[in-house]
Order: C-alpha cells, then sequence, then structure tokens
C-alpha cells in the first residue's frame, strides 16, 4: 500500500501540465473595492513578455478572416471570422478593464483528443479583444468552441471585469463530440477563490443563470460516456471530468489551500487534503477572508513556497545550506530509505516528491490584474506585470488604455534563446538565478528592494488617477497618452533599478563571501579599505564568510564515512 501510494506520487510531475496558480479577489474583499486577478505563467519554454492587441481597438469590413496560432507552440490552427470590431488588450486585460487568467487541469484521458482550432490560450486573448464583461467573455469562449472546436485539455478561467468575479470550468469532449462541456460560476461578492491546475467546481445550481451558467449538456455528455449515472443534484463537474487523486491535491489543491489558509480562518482543518492523505475532505471553492486584501497582499501571496506549513521548502535537506525554496526538475525521485546497503527492496524502489509552491523558478511573466469598476475604462484597469520567479521579482503597474509596451517588456526584445541587454525578462532571471545559489542571504537583499519599489508605486497611483480623470473631462485622447507615458516610463524606471541591483549583488556577494558595507550601497566607506592606503587602489576589506547553515553541516557530518573528519588532536587552519 504504501508503495501504490508513493506510486502516485510519481504521476505528479510528469510534465509541464501542473504549472500557473490563479488566485481571484472580489471588489468586497478587497481593500479599495477592485476586483483582482493574478496569475503566474509557469513553463520552462515561455519568453515573458507583454502581448498587445489593436492600439488603438479596430474594425473590419465583413468576410474578414483572423489565423488562429497555437499559444504555446505557435502552430498554425486555422482561420475563423473576424469580429467587427475589436478592443484593445494589453497582456491579459483590455481596454475595459476585464481580465483573463487560466490554469491547466487536463482531466479524463478520454477526451484529450483535439477537436478544433480554439486552445485555451487563442480564447483568452481572442474573448479580450471580443468581450466588455465577464459575462461576455464566457459567451464568447462558449461561442468559438462550439463553432471551431476546442484545441486543448481541461482549463480553469479566471474571468473578472470591475464588478463580478467567475471561475469558468472547461474541458474537450474529445473524440466523441464538437466543441467543449464546461460550467462557470459568479464567485460571491466579499470572498475570494483560487485554482491552481486542478478543476475546483463540483456540485452547482441548475437554476440560477445570475449566479451560474452551464453549456446544456454538461451532464447529459458525462450520462453518455459512462462517467456519470447519479442524479441530476449530485453532478460535480469537477469528481466527474477531473477525478482528484493524490498528485491533484498535493501538486495543485495544496497550493489553493496556502493562499486561502493565510486570508480565512479554520483552513488547517484541510491540512491533510492539501498533502493529499485525506481525498474525502474536500476544500470550499471560495472563502471568505477575515479582513479585507490589499493588493501588496496580492502581490505577496504570490510568492508562497508554503512557509510555516507541513511542506514548507525550506525546512529539508533540499533546501541545501542556504535554505533554498526550490527543486530542480523531475519532480520525483527515487532514494532508499535506509543507508548501509540493508534496504528491503520496498524501499529501494520508494518515490519521493518535491513540493510545488506557488513561486517556482519557470515563471515567464506574472501579474496582478486590478479592474476598478468605478472608473471610466481608459483609467480602470492596471495590469501590476512583471517576468520570473514572482518570489524574487517586482511587479510595475500598467495602465490597461496604454497604447505603447515597455521596450523591456516587448516580445520582440530578445528570446527564450536569445540573450538582451534591454529586456526585463533576462534581468530578472540574472537577477534570481545569482539569488538560488546563497538564497538565505541574497534573497533577504532583494525583498526589501521589491517592497520599496510596489510600496512607492501603489502609494503615487492615487495622484496618477485623480490627473488621469482630470485630463479626461478635457479630452480622452490626453488621458491615454498620460497613462502610456507614466507606464512606460516607470517600467523604465524598474528595469535601471534592477540593472544597478544586478550589479550591486554581484559585487557584495561574489565567491561565497559578503562585503562589508559602509553607508548605503558602499563597501568600506570610500569603497576601499581605509587603513593608511595611499595608492588609492579600491581594496575592501576583509569580508564576511557565513559559510552554511548548522542543519547542512549536520547532515554532511551523518553522511560523512570519515574522509572529512578532522582526527581528535589534529591542527587544523
Amino acid at each position: 500500500m504504501k508503495r501504490l501510494f508513493l506510486l502516485c506520487a510519481a504521476l505528479l510531475f510528469a510534465g509541464d501540465i501542473w504549472a500557473c496558480t490563479n488566485f481571484i479577489i472580489t471588489a468586497g474583499a478587497s481593500t479599495d473595492g477592485s476586483t483582482m486577478v493574478s496569475y503566474a505563467a509557469d513553463s520552462h519554454q515561455l519568453y515573458g513578455a507583454l502581448y498587445k492587441y489593436n492600439a488603438p481597438r479596430k474594425n473590419y469590413p465583413k468576410g474578414t478572416m483572423m489565423r488562429v496560432t497555437e499559444w504555446d507552440t505557435g502552430k498554425f490552427l486555422g482561420e475563423i471570422p473576424q469580429a467587427a470590431v475589436t478592443y484593445s488588450t494589453i497582456g491579459n486585460m483590455n481596454e475595459f478593464g476585464l481580465v483573463i487568467g487560466e490554469t491547466t487541469y487536463g482531466g479524463r484521458e478520454e477526451l484529450s483528443a483535439p477537436n478544433g482550432i480554439m486552445d485555451y490560450g487563442s480564447l483568452i486573448y481572442i474573448a479580450l479583444q471580443r468581450a466588455k464583461t465577464a459575462r461576455e467573455a464566457i459567451r464568447v469562449i462558449a461561442d468559438l468552441t462550439a463553432a471551431h472546436g476546442y484545441a486543448s485539455s481541461g482549463e480553469s478561467f479566471s474571468i473578472a471585469d470591475g464588478k463580478e468575479a467567475w471561475i469558468m470550468e472547461l474541458i474537450s469532449k474529445g473524440a466523441h463530440g464538437k466543441g467543449i462541456v464546461w460550467v462557470a460560476r459568479l464567485i460571491p461578492d466579499g470572498y475570494v477563490c483560487a485554482h491552481a491546475n486542478h478543476a475546483r467546481i463540483t456540485q452547482f445550481p441548475k437554476d440560477d443563470p445570475e449566479t451560474c451558467l452551464f453549456s446544456p449538456d454538461v451532464i447529459t455528455f458525462a450520462r453518455e460516456m459512462g462517467f456519470y449515472s447519479g442524479s441530476d443534484d449530485d453532478f460535480s463537474f469537477s469528481d466527474t471530468y477531473a477525478p482528484l487523486d493524490f498528485s491533484g491535491a498535493r501538486g495543485c489543491e495544496a497550493r489553493v489551500w496556502s493562499f486561502f489558509r493565510a486570508v480565512a480562518p479554520g483552513m488547517d482543518a484541510y491540512t491533510d487534503y492539501a498533502m493529499g492523505y485525506d481525498l474525502t475532505n474536500r476544500m470550499p471553492l471560495w472563502v471568505k477572508p477575515s479582513e479585507k486584501i490589499s493588493p501588496k497582499q496580492v502581490f505577496d501571496f504570490m510568492r508562497d513556497h508554503y512557509e510555516g506549513t507541513p511542506m514548507d521548502m525550506t525546512r529539508d535537506i533540499g533546501a541545501g545550506g542556504h535554505n533554498l525554496p526550490y527543486r530542480w526538475r523531475p519532480m520525483e525521485w527515487s532514494g532508499n530509505a535506509h543507508r548501509g546497503g540493508n534496504q528491503s527492496a520496498e524501499d529501494a524502489e520508494t518515490l519521493y516528491l518535491s513540493e510545488r509552491a506557488t513561486a517556482t523558478q519557470q515563471t515567464g511573466f506574472w501579474f496582478v490584474g486590478q479592474s476598478r469598476g468605478w472608473f471610466s475604462p481608459c483609467v480602470r484597469g492596471i495590469l501590476w506585470f512583471g517576468t520570473d520567479d514572482a518570489a524574487t521579482s517586482p511587479l510595475t503597474p500598467i495602465y490597461t488604455s496604454s497604447t505603447e509596451v515597455p521596450w523591456c517588456f516587448d516580445e520582440r526584445n530578445g528570446s527564450m534563446l536569445e540573450y538582451s541587454d534591454s529586456s526585463m525578462f533576462w534581468l530578472t532571471n540574472r537577477v534570481t538565478n545569482f539569488a538560488y545559489l546563497r538564497y538565505d542571504a541574497i534573497a533577504g537583499d532583494i525583498r526589501p528592494v521589491i517592497d520599496e519599489w510596489e510600496n512607492a508605486r501603489l502609494a503615487e497611483i492615487d495622484q496618477i488617477d485623480r490627473m488621469a480623470v482630470k485630463l479626461h473631462d478635457k479630452k480622452h485622447t490626453a488621458t491615454v497618452d498620460y497613462l502610456t507615458e507614466y507606464s512606460v516610463s516607470t517600467a523604465q524606471k524598474i528595469f535601471e533599478k534592477w540593472s544597478a541591483l544586478d550589479k550591486y549583488l554581484l559585487v557584495k556577494y561574489i565567491d561565497g563571501n559578503v562585503k562589508k558595507e559602509r553607508g548605503e550601497g558602499g563597501f568600506g566607506g570610500e569603497g576601499f579599505l581605509d587603513n593608511g592606503n595611499d595608492t588609492g587602489a579600491p581594496i575592501p576589506e576583509m569580508p564576511d564568510f557565513p559559510g552554511y547553515d548548522q542543519r547542512w553541516r549536520d547532515n554532511v557530518a551523518a553522511n560523512d564515512d570519515g574522509t572529512l573528519r578532522v582526527p581528535v588532536g589534529a591542527a587544523s587552519h
């Protein structure tokens, strides 16, 4: 039984399907009355860039066709009729403050065969170009897949505007029909929701179109396929189309649990569920936070590594000598439970896992989309955008009425195979990968810079909003130009700030040392040792040698065969 349980863990990280995390905060749950959606686009092949479509919005003559290419691969899938008008978008938000995020959950293998040309990425970016509200976006997604079929596996979407926030889950009919079966639920105002690569909608109301929308055949198709035979009232979308197992709980639901635990009481009751030990105690789809949540808190929730939980990634020896909360792929591995060569056959074949936390090294880009329903459309949306690992990268505000993409975020500026000195993706990767070497110290220096930057930008947004509204009273284009200039220039400022941080960290932490600082950002007063040196040579004073933490030393000692042991009475240096 033990071996069977651990073999299930091996399925947990069998590819890039276990990627992306979304948190959804309704207007009534936020400190400023905005709806918020967070998203980390996690992939080992994705270049972190800010996409831009239609600036400004465009009109098309009847009969115009639109090419559809798969977001993940760039593969041409087909053509669909173009809309008469398409709205301007930037990243995963449009000019009306509509925001869409996603996580992939896969679902039943029987439904894995593509039956059309609309992949999940195209659904996002086309819906943003065709819808003004969350409800409209849900209808656009349903209509597109009904007309042109679906080319991806099971998906959960976060869809929000300035007033409403929805979670929509869908899956292909595979070779058994065209399009998708789906359900979408309105998250009650004052509550928060989340999804992280596992379908989360279970039972749902069938007679309340104000709060729940679904495809007419969502239950009948399951019956036809032999997936479900119970009553309509007991029908659960998740249990039917993506049955929960150990991997779904430990690798996916655990991230939702960690977020819920941070904002709502009583979530420790679901610890065994999150760890995959008790799948019967299913978490709720949404929870009511004990206090309203600020944008900065949402930013920081995306930086979670299960700190303070049984899955805390800094606690085991895998964290190395510097408490690194990351584990490199592959995410499952085998090991001997006993040393000395006398383990049983079962122990020799034991499989182990590495946790999959919200913050992860392979993030291409991430954001927190903030939609403020009380503003006119051109001021309504702010996309707080960043690249690479959320734990060690900053977010910067991009107003969604902006007509330009900052060059440091432009998708033409570098690629996964082409380094660019002016790319924020490559710069944040430089800083973050350096931090991975000595995480406890270097990440500790990065985080205050992140907090200072984000708090300063949040503090100035009110002033920017007021100026934008004042300009809008005179001329719409003046507002758009003002917000574009602010977004682009602010992005350039964080690029320059991160460039300086990159150099500072290298100087301070080179070769495993830590230089002593004398003054703000300086090492040894004027930058060199003040000991009577009259040559002018910048010679630093002796640095600190912090070495490794004690837990690492103890583990090395425990595994030493005697080679590293200093004989009693021997001299040491």
